[in-house]
């Protein structure tokens, strides 16, 4: 009785709302919102369900964005310890103070400018290609901490993924479980009704006293109410899921449930997938990273920089290569190059480099904790996942021969009553106990589906 329902929800007043933000950078997320109104609804399954999810949950995009822009950190870093080249161009002129200085043989005097700073004549021209290089711890701990950033957001990114799936598929059975109890309640609302006929028969030939009749109506109400909260309870969980898939959580869809649930992996296996798999550990153990390379970091304020500069390119009093003839014949080359060699050593900073180092071995010693908090907290939810995997995959076939037992059960009390041999309590008790193992079953499947759901997002074997 699971899937094929079909939701669709009348709201006119925030029809405007859904139209405009529907066409808003999501038309990826489902073709299928633009359907026509007497298309068929979309069929999903689960692998669809989370597909659709992880385009339009807000959450898992913004750590997807997160482990992208720390990946880029780390290029970011490394580029910070290779040469970097860059092109200096520029041309000063001064005012001339009044003053001319006797040029060379054959060549006019010049004027001399105001500022000193300024070399000998008002105009110079700057073209120049630079290369620079430092050198210093500081740059190697930063590539260190930015691949370990890199790795916890990466693993960060992949608790939310798992987070998300495991969301998914609990409301996925959740509404197929909504579908089958809301089916299983028009059928109880059928057999009330039927039952209500067979005391109404029975008052008529008077084998039956007008209570029976009366009983068997109350009951008849109590399904008809039931059957719209079952119904009610279906379109909020279709709407829940809806949101997640669709840019009009209206949608009409069906769910397409999988043939049979997914078997229970051994302890021995789950325990070495989560060992090896777990996002939460390998989250864990990067953060420590991280504190290792900001303690590196921080120590490297102890040590000296070195930077080295090479400039090639012109730095002259004419915009040229070449220089002006000199009086035996002979002309300067504009053209050449410079270098430099800078070490910058520490000295004393009012311990403040002391200081930052405290600080960041204290932050390293709150990640180790973190770490041996994150592995004892794994174990334990392992234990706790599989365990209520196990027993609520040892409840399955007790819930299913529950239903037989109740169906069987009101089969037999229902004969009783027509036969003269039972009473109406009787048959009520027994449609109760019947709706009772239905829902339960169903509950049940949920329940089974969420705990591999749990242990899934635990191991990594989604």
């Amino acid at each position: 009785m699971r899937g094929g329902l079909r939701y669709s929800i009348a709201g006119p007043a925030i029809c405007l709302l859904i139209s405009a933000t529907a066409t808003y950078g999501q038309n990826a997320a489902s073709g299928s919102a633009s359907q026509a109104p007497n298309a068929p609804p979309v069929v999903i399954t689960l692998d669809e369900a989370i597909h659709r999810a992880q385009s339009s949950d807000p959450a898992f995009a913004a750590m997807k964005a997160a482990s992208s822009s720390a990946a880029l950190d780390r290029s970011i870093a490394v580029a910070g310890l290779l040469p970097s080249a860059h092109l200096f161009n520029q041309s000063i002129y001064t005012q001339p103070n009044g003053i001319f200085s006797g040029g060379a043989a054959g060549q006019p005097s010049a004027p001399l400018p105001k500022f000193v700073a300024n070399d000998s004549r008002p105009w110079e021209y700057l073209a120049q290609g630079i290369v620079d290089e430092t050198l210093s711890l500081a740059g190697t701990a930063a590539v260190r901490r930015a691949s370990a950033a890199a790795a916890q957001a990466a693993a960060e990114q992949e608790i939310a993924a798992r987070g998300l799936v495991a969301g998914v598929t609990s409301l996925f059975y959740t509404a197929l479980a909504a579908n089958s109890k809301f089916a299983v309640a028009q059928q109880a609302l059928k057999e009330a009704v039927h039952f209500t006929k067979i005391t109404q028969d029975r008052e008529q030939v008077r084998e039956a006293a007008h209570a029976d009749v009366i009983k068997a109506q109350l009951e008849e109400r109590s399904r008809q109410r039931e059957m719209e909260d079952a119904e009610l309870a279906a379109e909020k969980a279709h709407l829940e899921l809806g949101v997640l898939m669709f840019p009009d959580p209206r949608t009409p869809f069906t769910l397409s449930a999988p043939a049979a649930a997914p078997p229970l992996a051994s302890r021995e296996d789950i325990e070495a997938s989560a060992a090896k798999n777990s996002p939460e550990l390998r989250s864990a153990l990067a953060a420590l990273a991280v504190s290792k390379a900001d303690v590196l970091a921080a120590r490297a304020a102890y040590l000296p920089d070195l930077r080295l500069e090479v400039i090639y390119g012109i730095d002259a009093n004419q915009f040229a290569v070449n220089g002006p003839l000199n009086s035996d014949g002979t002309q300067a080359r504009n053209l050449g190059y410079s270098t430099s060699v800078t070490v910058n050593i520490p000295v004393w900073d009012w311990l403040a480099t002391e200081h930052k180092v405290k600080q960041s071995v204290i932050r390293r010693k709150v990640a180790q904790v973190a770490l041996t908090a994150t592995q004892r907290q794994l174990i334990a939810k392992l234990n706790e996942a599989y365990s209520e995997a196990a027993t609520a995959r040892d409840q399955l076939a007790s819930l299913d021969q529950s239903v037989t037992m109740a169906a069987e059960s009101m089969r037999l009390t229902t004969a009783a009553y027509q036969g003269g041999e039972g009473t109406v309590l009787e048959v009520v008790d027994a449609q109760n106990a019947y709706v009772i193992a239905q829902n339960a079953r169903e509950d049940g499947q949920v329940r089974y589906e969420n705990a591999l759901a749990d242990l899934q997002t635990i191991t990594g074997t989604m």
